[in-house]
Order: C-alpha cells, then sequence, then structure tokens
C-alpha cells in the first residue's frame, strides 16, 4: 500500500466518508509509531492468520526506524489504552486488566477464535525473551488478543496458527501493511461477502494542536440485506444478487474486532470514551449490533507512556479537555466506516474449506454507486 496523493482520496475504488481529510498512508499508521503486520495462511481449507498492531512510541521519535522490536520494549513502556464492548459475544484476552489498568503491555493481536491461546502462548514467550523476570521476581504479563470466527471459509479445528506466526507478523510490522483478505482477514466474512482487514485514518485539530486518529477493524459482521455504502442502502440487491436464502435467514453471528489509534494525549477514561464511537461507524454501514456479533472496540494513544518501573511521582501528560474531544469522536466514526468499506472493497474472493466461497464485494456489486 502506498500513500495517497490527494487526503480526502479513498483506497481500492471505495468511498470517500466525512469532511476531515486523512491521513498520507489512510491507515491507522498514519498515527506516528504505530505499525501492523500479517502472517497469511491460504492453503485449501486453511484460510486464516494472524495481524498485530504496535504502538511504539519510541519508534515514533526515531527518524530511522527500522520496526518496533527495536525501538519499544510495551511492558517496559506501556501505552494507554481502553476498551468498549458494544456487544460481548466473543472471547478475547486482556480486556479484564486493559479495563482495570488503563494500559496495553503487548502488541496487539488479531486472529481467529480457535487460536487465541497459541497467539497468548507466542506473547508470553515473546515477552519473556525480552523481560526474563516476568512471572518470577517481576509481575505477569496481561496479552491482548482479539478473535473473530473464520470457520466458515477456515477449518479452525485444524488449529493452522502457530507461535511462529505471531512471530512472522511481528517481524513484518510496517508503516506500509496490505488490507483485505490478508493476515486474520484472510477467512472472514462481512455481509456475505469477503470481509477482511481495513484500515483508515483521519486529521483533526483541537486543542491548539493536529492530531492523528487512525483505524484498523477485522471486519466480520453483517447480514446481506443489511449492507449501506456511503449512505446508500444496498443490502437488498446484495441479498438478491447473492441468492443464498439460508444464509440471509440466519440470525447475525459476525464479529468485528475496531483498533483506534492516536497521538493525542488522552487519559484511559477518555480513551475508553473514543472506542465507543466506533459503533457509530459501525452503525453506518447497516450493523445492528446482532445477539450473536462480537462487537469490541479498544482504543490507545501513542501520545506517551507509562513506565513499568517509576520510581516516585510520575508526570502527567498535558490532557486534551474533555470539552475538546468532538472533532476525535468525529474523527473514530468517519475513520471506523472508512475502514470498513476499505476491508470490503479491498478483499478478493476466497475459496475456502468444504468448497465454501466468500465473493468480493469488486464482483457482485461493481454498480454499488448507481443503486
Amino acid at each position: 500500500m502506498t500513500p495517497t496523493s490527494d487526503p480526502r482520496e479513498a483506497l481500492f475504488g471505495a468511498p470517500y466518508v466525512g469532511l476531515l481529510p486523512a491521513g498520507p498512508r489512510h491507515a491507522i499508521s498514519d498515527v506516528p509509531g504505530v505499525y501492523v503486520g500479517h502472517a497469511t495462511l491460504a492453503d485449501g481449507p486453511l484460510q486464516t492468520g494472524v495481524s498485530v498492531v504496535c504502538p511504539s512510541p519510541a519508534a515514533s521519535a526515531t527518524a530511522a526506524a527500522t520496526g518496533p522490536a527495536a525501538h519499544w520494549d510495551p511492558f517496559r513502556a506501556k501505552v494507554p489504552a481502553a476498551a468498549a464492548v458494544i456487544n460481548g459475544f466473543g472471547k478475547s484476552v486482556g480486556l479484564m486488566q486493559i479495563d482495570e489498568l488503563g494500559v496495553v503491555e503487548t502488541p496487539i493481536a488479531l486472529t481467529n477464535t480457535f487460536s487465541v491461546s497459541h497467539v497468548v502462548l507466542a506473547q508470553l514467550r515473546a515477552a519473556i525473551a525480552a523481560n526474563p523476570d516476568i512471572g518470577r521476581a517481576g509481575a505477569s504479563l496481561n496479552p491482548a488478543v482479539f478473535e473473530c470466527n473464520d470457520g466458515y471459509l477456515n477449518d479452525m479445528q485444524a488449529f493452522g496458527v502457530s507461535e511462529a506466526h505471531y512471530a512472522q507478523a511481528l517481524a513484518q510490522a510496517s508503516p506500509d501493511f496490505a488490507q483485505g483478505a490478508v493476515g486474520a482477514g484472510r477467512g472472514m466474512s462481512s455481509f456475505g461477502l469477503k470481509g477482511g482487514i481495513g484500515s483508515a485514518s483521519r486529521i483533526v485539530e483541537t486543542a491548539g494542536a493536529t492530531f492523528t486518529v487512525g483505524v484498523l477493524v477485522l471486519s466480520n459482521f453483517g447480514r446481506p440485506s443489511q449492507l449501506v455504502i456511503a449512505g446508500r442502502h444496498v443490502g437488498p440487491v446484495l441479498d438478491a444478487r447473492l441468492a443464498q436464502p439460508e444464509q440471509s435467514a440466519a440470525p447475525e453471528r459476525g464479529s468485528i474486532i475496531m483498533l483506534v489509534a492516536t497521538d493525542a494525549p488522552l487519559d484511559a477514561r477518555q480513551l475508553r470514551r473514543v472506542a465507543a464511537r466506533t459503533g457509530a461507524g459501525l452503525a453506518r454501514t447497516g450493523s445492528v449490533y446482532g445477539h450473536g456479533s462480537g462487537d469490541v472496540a479498544l482504543a490507545f494513544t501513542t501520545g506517551y507512556t507509562v513506565p513499568y518501573d517509576a520510581q516516585g511521582r510520575v508526570a502527567p501528560a498535558a490532557l486534551v479537555p474533555d470539552a475538546l474531544l468532538d472533532p476525535i469522536f468525529q474523527a473514530t466514526a468517519d475513520a471506523t466506516e472508512q475502514a470498513i468499506l476499505h476491508a470490503l472493497f479491498a478483499a478478493e474472493s476466497v475459496l475456502g474449506r468444504d468448497g465454501h466461497v466468500r465473493r468480493a464485494l469488486a464482483d457482485v456489486l461493481p454498480d454499488w454507486a448507481a443503486l
């Protein structure tokens, strides 16, 4: 993915939503210090993978940063964060401690439901290698792993994701990364179409400064009849073209993970408010947060870090006042909607287990704008 030439130009043929400009990459990595990496499994019935989002503030200050591992130890320099659970049908790991302490201390990993334990183990091993005292003289570790169920295309019972795939995704983390049917998004479905990884960013001015808000989604939700693209309710046409009455009548069983990054200095309470605004962008695409949908958001800031081994008092960051958060809320909603559209427009058709197929939006609705 290369930077866009027009800050209001969407990627992959998707429409641009909202009035705020995007960053140069139009991705979560427009936030200084944020890296994304994927490991993709695309082999017959194995259609899955791992994606990692690395908020590495130390790297943002390094002109020639080659990757997060060389510049950031998340256990020693924790990133302020907070989660918002819009609908809690999910099996993510780490949310309880994030809610209590307001920080993340590992890269944020995404994978399929049955692979959470493998990725957790990989995170533990990586952190222990960097900090041998973890779980002994030092504190334990709170992994951050989020999941969606990709079982329609992927044989989750094969447990294809290994610790090595997490390491691969982490090693490949970069400001430039692929979207669509890659990494954790390889086997995901949205609105009866191929879903996956999508990302977007918006630039805001507030509190006398310019900040970036970026969103990355793992999109795996929605019934065909619900789909809305940039305000156009194209779902009924999509439903007719897919001609899958058994799926159209099925209850919502999808999920979405929404990760929000910003360089605006916010505390965990404020970040929880930001995370909740992803629901506005999600709803614009047609979601009703169905009973069987796990809709989870996590927001973090690279604006400052919380040291593990602080001695004495820690100087607080100069936070953005609550009364000036509206531009950040707007950016979060817009970037969330845009990221979901990017996931849909970037994805290619995928053939998975037992002959199951998810077709790309571009193949089914090439004329969406005229509908």
